[in-house]
């Protein structure tokens, strides 16, 4: 069952039995845990766990290669030779781009994608009776590369595809920008209700707040061992 995605605290609530009864249908052997650890795979990547507030706060962003031309001088650059799945990422002359990691925010990347699909209809005329949906997923469009600039890696690109299906637009060239700060305000509100809920069937050790906070303490203990190991 693919578990549809709410951009909005209020429609995510409302939905909430609706889509748990349709769970239900289609797993008859499953729980309301279950459901809701597919839930905290979907929400999670959206939210991260704050050490200062101790809480979960919003941070819906992502990390994507953004590449240059050789004869950028840049320190901090890389050669980007696994831009796609392990391939290769050439210019046209056959020299390998150089990159530097680049933090973009989701509506960011999703505009990234809506232009990827627009150049592809300005270019295409096999778009009669599709829309803009239809080709989110579209390896040939999503990986395509026109000289410099972001590069999506496929793979990661399939985490995104819940939240680019509830917010990009059936038709058109931009983003809404209104729709995306309604995330930002719902996304916390979203994860602190799948928590209490996971909390009611006492599944505590699976609530998005238990799992980033450890994630969090694991990264901060390994950052700490790479610094003794330097010193």
């Amino acid at each position: 069952m693919e578990l549809p995605f709410y951009l909005n605290f209020n429609d995510f609530e409302n939905k909430y039995y609706d889509n748990l009864e349709k769970w239900f249908e289609e797993y008859h052997n499953s729980s309301e845990t279950d459901y809701l650890k597919a839930l905290v795979e979907m929400y999670s990547p959206y939210v991260y766990y704050n050490f200062a507030n101790d809480r979960l706060q919003a941070d819906a962003s992502i990390q994507i290669k953004d590449c240059f031309f050789p004869y950028y001088e840049k320190i901090g650059l890389s050669f980007c030779t696994t831009c796609e799945n392990g391939k290769t990422s050439k210019n046209i002359n056959g020299i390998n781009h150089v990159f530097e990691w680049k933090t973009i925010t989701m509506m960011e990347y999703a505009q990234h994608v809506l232009d990827k699909i627009n150049r592809y209809f300005s270019k295409n005329n096999d778009k009669e009776g599709k829309n803009i949906l239809d080709f989110i997923n579209n390896h040939e469009i999503i990986t395509s590369r026109e000289g410099a600039g972001l590069c999506v890696n496929y793979n990661q690109h399939q985490v995104t595809l819940p939240f680019l299906k509830a917010y990009l637009p059936v038709y058109g060239q931009t983003v809404n920008i209104a729709l995306y700060r309604d995330f930002i305000f719902s996304i916390v509100q979203i994860a602190e209700f799948i928590d209490q809920k996971l909390k009611e069937v006492q599944a505590f050790g699976s609530t998005i707040y238990s799992k980033l906070k450890s994630e969090a303490k694991f990264k901060v203990q390994l950052s700490h061992q790479f610094l003794t190991m330097c010193n």
